[in-house]
This record gives structure tokens, sequence and C-alpha cells, in this order.
């Protein structure tokens, strides 16, 4: 397959290209600064790499990125670069969990296969899912979630993988760490698998997978807050 996939959920810009020639499989990767980079620097990285494989967007099977959970800003960008590009030239677009990209990672680099992936959500909170790799694909254990880091619960026989360990470590349950990101290569991975199970979508209908529904109180709901809060002591009376 020739795929097109990236990452822009983390503080790291990841894309990666994959396709097959008279030599074989081929990779090309690139990783660069992410964060308020990514809008400016994904599309100039993705066509790059598509030009150096000799390919066009055309000629790809389906473009893939990572959804989410992640920075919300990081997740629109990927999602709207993936609409564009796949709207343009006519290809579906496959969305991939940020979580489960993190346990393919960590199955990659340290053959884990049953992981509780963590990314740092901010705010003093993680963002985890379990996922299971029966040797043949990795299937989810629940819901992912979004909590407190001492909330966090290990599975047995679970190892932990992600970003979450150098602000949370403390907090989380003590088990195997893996540092381990949602990279482009890691979608590639896993993207063959969810494009023959048919979960692929058509451009319009890509949309990211947010999780936390947002990172701010309006201003009615902080009063409403301040309302129901307990009231202050009074001040001691004067003698």
């Amino acid at each position: 397959m020739n795929l097109l996939a990236f990452d822009t959920s983390t503080e790291h810009l990841s894309v990666a290209l994959s396709w097959s020639d008279g030599a074989g499989p081929r990779l090309l990767a690139h990783r660069g600064e992410g964060g308020r980079e990514s809008s400016s620097k994904l599309i100039p990285a993705a066509m790059a790499l598509v030009r150096e494989a000799g390919l066009t967007l055309a000629s790809l099977d389906a473009i893939v990125f990572g959804c989410g959970p992640g920075s919300f800003t990081g997740l629109r960008t990927a999602c709207a670069v993936a609409q564009g590009l796949a709207f343009g030239a006519d290809r579906p677009v496959l969305a991939v969990e940020t979580l489960l990209a993190v346990a393919e990672e960590a199955r990659h680099a340290r053959g884990a296969t049953r992981v509780l992936a963590l990314l740092d959500a901010r705010m003093d909170e993680v963002y985890g899912a379990a996922y299971l790799h029966d040797g043949q694909a990795w299937q989810r254990q629940g819901p992912i979630t979004l909590g407190r880091p001492r909330a966090v619960v290990l599975p047995p026989g679970y190892v932990m993988a992600g970003n979450a360990f150098a602000a949370y470590g403390a907090c989380l349950p003590v088990g195997v760490c893996l540092e381990a990101l949602p990279t482009a290569t890691a979608l590639l991975r896993i993207a063959p698998g969810l494009i023959v199970s048919g979960a692929t979508v058509p451009a319009h209908e890509a949309l990211p997978l947010y999780v936390r529904d947002k990172v701010a109180q309006t201003t009615e709901e902080r009063l409403a807050l301040r309302a129901a809060a307990p009231a202050a002591d009074p001040a001691p009376a004067a003698p």
C-alpha cells in the first residue's frame, strides 16, 4: 500500500510515507518540532516526502492521521490537513487513535503486547487506554479515559507507555514505564489492517477525537462555581 501518515498531537511533528516499488517496501520519515509550528510545517514536510518518493497524492491508497486524544490545536491541524490533501486527490482518510499508536510504538521498540498507553493531557490530567495485541492486531480494552494521574489503574500484566512519566511519574502506579510517542511510522504499521477492515472514511467525514470537551470555562461557568462555593469565614469582630 502507498500510505502517507502524520501526527501532530504532541510537541513533536511526525510524518512518514510508505510505498512499494520494484525493490520492495520503502519508507521515508520526517520528525521535527510540533506544537505551534505544526500548522506551517506539516504540509511542506508531507509533500517533500511524496515528491522524494516520486509519487503523487492521487497515487496514495489513503492518508492516515493521528486523530487524538492530544493537543487540541495539533488535532485540528492534522485533521484539516488530512481532509484537504485527501479531498483534492480524491483519496480516503484513516483516523487512528494516538493512544493506539503509542501502544504500537511500545510493541515495535520493546515487544510489549499488553500496554496501558498514557499521554500527558496537561491540567494535571492524563489520557489513557489499555490495549492488547493478540498476535495479529491491537484491541482496545475498555474506553479511552481522562483523569488525574493518581486515579490511573494499571491492569495486571500490563506495562505503561507514553509521555506522561516526566510530569506525573511520582503519581502513577508502580510498574514498567516505556517512553513512547504516537509516531507516523507507528500509524503506518497499524494502517493496513484497519484499511482492510473498512475503517477509512471520505475526507469530509474525518474528525478529531478530543475526549476532553474543552480546556477553559466560560464566564458563566466561572461565576456559577464562585456562587456555589462555600462562603468564606467571616472576619473576626473588632474588639
